[in-house]
Order: structure tokens, then C-alpha cells, then sequence
């Protein structure tokens, strides 16, 4: 059970910059965080930070060197009641790599913070003092204290802050070797504690499913609630004839054609045994579900990366609301084969690679106008609405799809997750931000600009917004 803080890289980088102008002083600031608990501790979301102004608001302090002014903490610690998110104070020392409280700091912190729990009705509060490559923290609630584990940097690049340099005597599995040659054995290790989601087991997700126990991480929550079909087999990882119910499926018979769907397994099921034969300690939550549904999301809320292999506008906009609203960076993958109706012609193919990191131009799916409103509308009608309505409905419509045209969007995928997990993705100066679109036919790569909006109920910082809320507010699902 760890307690960690979560926060965006952009709004780190500013927070870093304030503590650590270069003048050696001490400055100050609050973190408004929301919260996400789960079964793996508590995250705490970084949704906004309120810099101290120098001799202002980090003022000369009545016991130690320096102290947020009384009006600044009142101000701040009230704006948290209203807005139901906790109060983290944070201050810097000097020195780098490691970083602790001073006695007067842990003093401080016991004059003022019972009566911040009771401002804040509740909190938690805490409080962060940062050193150069280095955080500590403690968290206070009603019936005790603990101390924050680690301090996680979301951005390309994942970054963890301890409050001292993390030591390890982990030796990774000999099936490992090779790939620990690129990232050490203290990656492996962080592979092996990883918790992952994939949303959609069919083509594209039985790739990523199958990558992902290959390189070692330890625990995938796969969603899907649908059954293999005969028109599947062809691009699902590890799909035999027996899976789909062949041959009864294909019988003259009607009743024989029952038996042979009732055989049929279930997308997540052949996805959770392919992974457990190439690793097989994983931990595999194979869940026969939809994400639109509340308790299916949930599970969902506290993994450490997330994949969208799944293309209805509802299960973009569960995914995007989870990526915000709990600071968990992502990717939807995808494919189009547009082919004329009359002459068969083959249009302009392509594949998407469309990362989203958890910040105001990271990629928001909503934003970027790739949730449309009509669409998203049409998919919660039911077929007798949607034909009440007007809508055009022509299900034998069947959009190609390629197994090969799969593999490399979520190839392009797996490894954005694998080098910005370890860190190793170059700076923003050398990698490219952006959406990632390919064009098979031309044997072109482009790189695709990520519009953002103030007004985004998503990334925006909006009164109405979920950003970093957490488990405090709800999300977009059908609740049952």
C-alpha cells in the first residue's frame, strides 16, 4: 500500500523552476491536489499549483527561516474545501539526491495541520520540501501520519523522486537479459511491478497484450466483452479454429450454429492465455466487460499505463476522462482502410499512434475533435432509436482490417510506453510531440500538432473540469 503524488510535467517543470531560481534561497508554493485510492495505495493528482510570491506570501517565518503568510494558506486551504481537494504545502532545501524535514518543519507541521484537516473538512493534507532530484513528504489525516512514498513526474518521460536515492539488489530473470541490456535491471524490475490496462482485445489489443507479457511486465487488466468470430481468427494473437466455434458456426443448421457461438471464447479470455505462455507468472485480470460501465472502469483507475485498442467514440471518451481525471498517460491506436463501395478501390490507408500524456496540448482526445458529439450521441441509442431517429444504420458494413497494418501502430505504441516508462525517450528538442500517423501506401511517417482548449472538461483547469479530481468525481460511465 504506497501513497505517491502524482503531477504533469509541465506544471513540475514550473513548480521546479519557482523552487529553484538559482538565487540558493528557500521559496514556497501549494499543490491542489484530487485523490485516487485502490487496492495499490493512494495516489494523490496534482490538478494545480499555486506559487507563493516572495515577501508576499513566503514571508519571514515566527519559528524557522521562512512561511507561508497566514492569508495564503487561509486563501488556498479554503479554495480546497470548496473544491474538495486536498492541500499540500511545499518548500525547498538545499542540496541534492536526498532531502528531509528539519525538526522546525515537523514542528510546523503539528501546530498548523489539525486545524488544516478541519478547514479542509477532512483533507488529507501534506507537505512536500523539495531538494534538487529529490522529494519527501507527509500525509495528514484524521487518524494519523504517514509519509509519502515517491513523487511521479507524468510526461513523455515517467520520472520517480524519492526522498533518497532508491537501492535494489534485484537480478532479472535470465529470460530478460537481453532486453536488461537496454534498460538495466532496476527497469526490469519496474516492468515486473507495473500495472498496465488494454481496453479492446481484438486485433490490435491481442498485439499490444502479447508485447507486453514478452517484455516482463507483471500485472495486465484486459477489457473486452466480446467473442471471437471466424472473421477474427486472421488477426488475433494466438485465435484457433476451436476458439471461434469453427466448424459448427458455419453448419446449415440453425441449432448447431447456437452450439458452435456458445463455443466461441471470449477475446479477453485467448488474450489472457497467450500472455501466461510467454510469462507465465503474469497477473492477468481478464475482465468479460464493457468500460462504459462504472464498476469496469474502476478497475482501471489506478494502472500505470493505458491503452485504447478499442475504436467506439464511448470507450475514447472513458479512456481520455481516465487519462485526466487520474493523470494516467496513454496511446489509442488504430487503423482505416477506406475502400470505395462501387469500384473497390483501395483509398488513402492509414494507422494512428495517438499518444495522450495528461496536460492542456498532451494529446486530449477531445480536444483534438476525435470524440465527435453525433457520433458519440448515436452509439447510446438502441437500434430501435437509432432507427426512430432517422440515423442511417447499416451494420453489414465491415471496415477491412490487416494484421500487419495492426502490428505497426501498435508497435510504434508499445515502444512510446517502453522508452518514456524508462525514461529514455530523447528530449522534446530531438522527439517529436504529437499525434503519429502513418500512410502504408506512400511509406510515410507524419507528425500531427495536439490542439488544447481552456474550456475542456477534460485537460482544462475550468471550474468544471475533472482534471487530477480523482475519485472525487465521477466518471463518464453508465452507472449500474
Amino acid at each position: 500500500m504506497t501513497q505517491t503524488l502524482r503531477i504533469a510535467a509541465p506544471l513540475f517543470d514550473n513548480l521546479e523552476h519557482h523552487l529553484f531560481p538559482g538565487d540558493g534561497d528557500e521559496h514556497g508554493a501549494v499543490i491542489l491536489a484530487g485523490i485516487g485510492e485502490s487496492s495499490r495505495g493512494t495516489r494523490f493528482l496534482a490538478r494545480e499549483v499555486v506559487l507563493a510570491k516572495d515577501g508576499e506570501e513566503y514571508v519571514p517565518g515566527k519559528y524557522g527561516y521562512r512561511a507561508l503568510s497566514a492569508n495564503f494558506v487561509a486563501r488556498v486551504s479554503d479554495r480546497c474545501a470548496r473544491e474538495n481537494l486536498c492541500y499540500f504545502a511545499v518548500h525547498c532545501h538545499g542540496g541534492q539526491d536526498s532531502v528531509g524535514f528539519s525538526e522546525i518543519d515537523l514542528e510546523s507541521q503539528r501546530r498548523g495541520y489539525p486545524a488544516l484537516l478541519d478547514i479542509t473538512e477532512g483533507g488529507p493534507v501534506g507537505a512536500l520540501v523539495f531538494a534538487r532530484n529529490a522529494v519527501a513528504g507527509t500525509v495528514w489525516r484524521r487518524n494519523g501520519v504517514t509519509s509519502l512514498d515517491a513523487l511521479d513526474v507524468v510526461g513523455p518521460n515517467l520520472l520517480h523522486l524519492y526522498p533518497h536515492p532508491s537501492r535494489s539488489s534485484f537480478v532479472a530473470d535470465p529470460a530478460f537479459s537481453r532486453q536488461s541490456l537496454l534498460f538495466g535491471a532496476r527497469g526490469q524490475q519496474a516492468l515486473g511491478e507495473a500495472k498496465i490496462g488494454i481496453i479492446g482485445l481484438g486485433g490490435v489489443g491481442s498485439l499490444v497484450s502479447q508485447w507486453l507479457a514478452h517484455l516482463g511486465v507483471g500485472h495486465i487488466v484486459g477489457v473486452d466483452y466480446d467473442c471471437l468470430e471466424p472473421s477474427n481468427r486472421s488477426r488475433v494473437v494466438g485465435a484457433s479454429p476451436k476458439d471461434t466455434g469453427e466448424p459448427y458456426v458455419y453448419s446449415r443448421i440453425r441449432i448447431i450454429r447456437s452450439i458452435g457461438r456458445v463455443l466461441a471464447r471470449k477475446k479477453v479470455k485467448v488474450a489472457e492465455r497467450v500472455a501466461r505462455g510467454a510469462s507465465p507468472r503474469i497477473r492477468y485480470d481478464a475482465i468479460d466487460g464493457n468500460v462504459i460501465d462504472a464498476s469496469v472502469a474502476a478497475l482501471l483507475t489506478d494502472v500505470d499505463y493505458l491503452f485504447l485498442c478499442a475504436d467506439s467514440m464511448q470507450s475514447r471518451l472513458v479512456f481520455n476522462a481516465l487519462g485526466h481525471q487520474y493523470l494516467i498517460p496513454g496511446v489509442q491506436i488504430g487503423s482505416k482502410v477506406p475502400v470505395e463501395k462501387k469500384s473497390g478501390a483501395v483509398g488513402d490507408v492509414y494507422l494512428a499512434s495517438r499518444r495522450v500524456l495528461p496536460y492542456a496540448g498532451g494529446g486530449c482526445l477531445s480536444c483534438n475533435q476525435l470524440i465527435p458529439a453525433d457520433r458519440l450521441r448515436n452509439e447510446m441509442l438502441t437500434p430501435e432509436e437509432r432507427q426512430g431517429q432517422g440515423y442511417v444504420q447499416d451494420p453489414s458494413v465491415i471496415a477491412p482490417s490487416v494484421i500487419t497494418l495492426n502490428s505497426l501502430a501498435a508497435a510504434q505504441a508499445v515502444n512510446d510506453f517502453l522508452f518514456g516508462f524508462h525514461g529514455l525517450l530523447e528530449e522534446r528538442a530531438h522527439a517529436q510531440d504529437g499525434y503519429l500517423m502513418h500512410y502504408p501506401r506512400e511509406r510515410l511517417w507524419q507528425t500531427v500538432e495536439c490542439a488544447s482548449a481552456d474550456s475542456c472538461v477534460h485537460c482544462g483547469l475550468n471550474h468544471a473540469s475533472v482534471y487530477g479530481r480523482g475519485n472525487r468525481v465521477e466518471l463518464p460511465c453508465k452507472q449500474r
